[in-house]
């Protein structure tokens, strides 16, 4: 059975349809050498310089994605327990600062690093990728319900605490139903500390917050409870050039816990099932109600807003300013545009269109233990596991946290994320037969994965079609 043994020869296909087929290696560029900005030279796209700066190796895929079209790309990550995430994939560097001067675009991958972000644009830099204003959107929960809710969204009732014990007290004398939101930056593995109560009582929440209020205090300091909606979860995002949004839009539909069904932890999210289009009612009530502050902000790069919606409204749940994961892979699978033209062209806050597929993309991620928790002694166990493919085709394949090893993929860092498998069709059961299809052709000792990504879709664009929210 084939093994991926080098980048060269598993090139993608819209790599060579859209990018120069050019193979993963990428060279070296000198520290201090300026970049050229991106600009058109003899009328023929330059090769560009990408950095990558992460707090725990996200974007990986993105800038391998670069390095196949020809790009030259440098990674830095903070978290040294994904030293060897990506390694034979992308060159990655010691200290990012080295190289910001020899980069054209800096691509910042998470929310965190807003105030950094903002004194390179102001240098000259062209960034993609947070600011001050867009992190505190998504870290500062009491914030960001509050500047929906100012811009004229239709916002839940919601709380905000510091103190568990003023929080129990709340919902003893406010018996309802709540969903239990940590505030503030919360890394990965720690975003499954979320609750969603299932009792009108409250009694449930109560339990489990007296049982965990010690714990979770050492965590999480901020927190919110938040009045439960019933209805369909359902995102809209897209691309912001500075100053106006990317067409088209980006319709999601997420599913965040470990197994299938909505059953387990939360995870971040296991899959999405994605389609392209215009502008819908569910952007006008929210998404585009937010254009005027993200333009003040100057803010380039990707947002999203996940809602919950029924007969009566739409209702914003939590912004997210920054790319998804694993929804940039999924966006990959659709995207025609080569990564280097509309990374670039956002960077410059140009205006264009991204030439996408017709149809829909699903993801599904791939994990191995210790997965969705870290684990070094587990981890360990599977980075001696090589990942092979039986049929050398690797697209839809995207990166997770995985390393090349003597010519062979094997899993990296300590938390079991290994891949992303995308595939797409005119119809939802054509995409979710293509990945995974393709998720067959892996090898994997003891993977898993969810089986049921976009198979809500038919009764949960009925109830948004019923509702007139999809167009």
């Amino acid at each position: 059975m084939p093994r991926a043994s080098s980048l060269t020869g598993f090139t993608m296909a819209n790599e060579i349809k859209n990018g120069n087929g050019a193979s993963g290696s990428s060279h070296n560029g000198q520290n201090g050498q300026n970049g050229n900005n991106g600009a058109i030279q003899n009328g023929e796209k330059p090769r560009l310089k990408f950095l990558f700066i992460s707090w725990e190796s996200l974007s990986g895929d993105v800038a391998w994605r670069l390095t196949q079209e020809g790009h030259e790309v440098k990674y830095w990550s903070k978290d040294s327990d994904d030293a060897d995430v990506y390694i034979g994939f992308v060159e990655k560097v010691e200290r990012w600062e080295d190289h910001k001067d020899w980069a054209d675009v800096i691509v910042f991958d998470d929310t965190g690093f807003g105030k950094i972000a903002d004194a390179l644009r102001r240098s000259g830099k062209l960034v993609v990728g947070g600011n001050e204003y867009t992190d505190r959107l998504e870290e500062d929960r009491e914030f960001g319900q509050a500047e929906m809710k100012r811009v004229g969204m239709t916002v839940l009732p919601h709380w905000d605490f510091s103190d568990f014990e003023e929080a129990i007290r709340f919902i003893k004398e406010n018996p309802g139903r709540y969903v239990f939101k940590p505030s503030g930056s919360v890394l990965t593995d720690q975003k499954g500390i979320l609750f969603i109560g299932q009792e009108d009582s409250g009694a449930d929440l109560l339990e489990v917050l007296e049982h965990n209020k010690n714990t979770w205090a050492k965590k999480i300091k901020r927190f919110q409870l938040q009045k439960f909606a019933n209805g369909v979860e359902v995102a809209v995002g897209a691309f912001f050039n500075g100053k106006d949004f990317i067409r088209p839009l980006c319709v999601n539909f997420e599913h965040k816990k470990l197994f299938p069904g909505e059953i387990g932890p939360y995870t971040g999210e296991m899959g999405t099932l994605v389609y392209w289009g215009e502008p819908n009612k569910i952007f006008s009530m929210t998404l585009e109600k937010l254009k005027p502050a993200l333009a003040e902000s100057g803010y380039i790069g990707y947002v999203d807003i996940n809602c919950v919606a029924n007969n009566n409204g739409i209702y914003p749940l939590e912004i997210t300013a920054r790319l998804g994961y694993p929804i940039i892979y999924i966006q990959l699978e659709g995207i025609l545009t080569t990564a280097g033209e509309w990374l670039s062209k956002l960077a410059r806050g140009e205006s264009f269109e991204l030439r996408v597929k017709k149809g829909f993309q699903v993801g599904v991620v791939v994990a191995v233990p210790p997965f969705p928790y870290h684990d070094r002694r587990e981890a360990d166990i599977y980075h001696d596991l090589s990942i092979v493919f039986r049929k050398p085709n690797l697209e839809g394949v995207h990166l997770g946290k995985v390393k090349i090893v003597e010519g062979e993929w094997h899993p990296a860092g300590e938390s079991g994320y290994a891949l992303v498998v995308t595939g797409s069709g005119t119809t939802v059961a054509e995409a979710r037969k293509m990945a995974y299809n393709r998720i067959d052709n892996i090898i994997l000792q003891n993977k898993f994965y969810r089986t049921d990504i976009g198979i809500r879709w038919n009764t949960d664009s009925d109830k948004l079609q019923s509702w007139g929210y999809l167009y």
